[in-house]
């Protein structure tokens, strides 16, 4: 299954037209279960200058063996769970354009994101390179108080959705590179 049947599937926003949702630190994933169970794909995130210091803006770069996709999505925090996202697909020619924004202060983020079918909820789990012994994993809902089911096959080190410092955004301007133990405790 493509990525853009995957995205057809998420319930990105609720009837109030709301991004709703949860996150956790996990321990890096068994990559055959991975492999089994998920599919892949590539991503690259840059974050851009916003004239609204409220406003998170970025553009990504998403796909696998040449097929790209290209979004430029624009975020506003409302709650630890819930954000007003404007998300829209743009072409390779403007995706460029808009990396003459980039802001120099962050680094672009590379990951791996495995979308994890499990029980009708859809999970995405992000690989990234600087860390070999943890991902994030999150999941997208249609309420805030939506009952969530965990697959056992992976082990959650703890909730990290109302911790900032587990945002991607946060991730381009400074790696948390604490031991695995006192991340597991927070």
């Amino acid at each position: 299954m493509r990525y853009r049947e995957h995205r057809k599937g998420r319930c990105e926003m609720n009837i109030d037209g709301f991004e709703i949702e949860r996150k956790y630190l996990i321990s890096m994933p068994d990559p055959a279960f991975l492999r089994e169970n998920a599919e892949p794909s590539h991503i690259e995130q840059t974050y851009l200058l916003h004239e609204d210091p409220l406003v998170t803006a970025r553009v990504r770069k998403r796909g696998r063996e040449g097929d790209w996709h290209y979004t430029h999505t624009e975020k506003l925090r409302v709650s630890d769970l819930r954000r007003v996202e404007n998300e829209r697909e743009i072409g390779e020619a403007e995706y460029c354009e808009l990396l003459l924004r980039a802001d120099p202060s962050r680094q672009t983020i590379a990951k791996t994101r495995w979308v994890l079918p499990w029980r009708g909820q859809l999970f995405e789990i992000d690989i990234f390179p600087f860390w070999d012994d943890r991902a994030l994993m999150e999941i997208e809902l249609t309420e805030e108080n939506q009952a969530v089911e965990l697959p056992p096959q992976i082990r959650v080190l703890r909730e990290v959705t109302g911790d900032r410092r587990y945002t991607n955004s946060s991730l381009s301007r400074e790696i948390l590179r604490e031991p695995l133990e006192q991340a597991e405790k927070g």
